[in-house]
């Protein structure tokens, strides 16, 4: 096994892991239980955070190709979502922890619809799912140093990328339109519209 591969191994593990509970936070429908999974969540994140920022700062601090200089090479393209989860993803999970706290006093408690909308925002799930899809290659490539990757092979696997976090955020985006739906209050007809017509 490449010694760069025993570092992005665990740090996809996490981000996937990540990934994989904020997309099953909409769907929770009581106040402690969204809670108790936005802390795992959260504290999935801020270690994937910690871990790719330790990569980064020891593959720019090393000389030479060294196991974490391959590695944070690797990271290159999972640079820009990590930073939009750091500084946008971790300030709607702790305000999202924060409220579900506040109603998560008795067991049976239901999460409002509102709730779970903040829950189902793509700033929420969307930067940590492609967080953890952009180590995917690097991680394929360090196991696999072999594979004879031509111009044709990634420009077809940059295009099956893109199309896939498209997907993942529309997704993503027409979920939180549904919840924000539900969470609106209808508005009450006006006595005026209510009355029949008089000519």
């Amino acid at each position: 096994m490449e010694s760069h591969l025993t570092v992005l191994l665990p740090l996809a593990a996490v981000w996937l892991a990540a990934g994989w509970l904020a997309d099953g936070l909409p769907r929770l429908d009581h106040a402690r239980a969204l809670r108790r999974r936005t802390g795992w969540v959260l504290a999935l994140t801020l270690a994937g955070l910690g871990l790719t920022a330790a990569v980064l700062v020891a593959g720019l601090s090393s000389a030479g190709a060294t196991a974490a200089d391959r590695a944070a090479a690797g990271l290159g393209l999972a640079a820009a979502p990590a930073l939009v989860v750091a500084a946008s993803t971790v300030r709607r999970m702790r305000r999202l922890r924060a409220g579900a706290g506040a109603l998560a006093s008795a067991p049976g408690t239901p999460a409002p619809y509102g709730l779970r909308a903040a829950a189902g925002h793509p700033l929420v799930g969307l930067p940590v799912q492609v967080t953890g899809l952009t180590i995917l290659p690097a991680v394929v490539t360090a196991s696999s140093p072999g594979l004879p990757f031509g111009p044709g092979a990634t420009g077809a696997a940059i295009t099956v990328g893109v199309l896939g976090v498209a997907a993942i955020g529309v997704r993503h985006a027409l979920r939180h339109s549904r919840l924000v739906e539900r969470a609106t209050p209808a508005r009450p007809a006006s006595p005026r519209a209510a009355s029949p017509l008089h000519v």
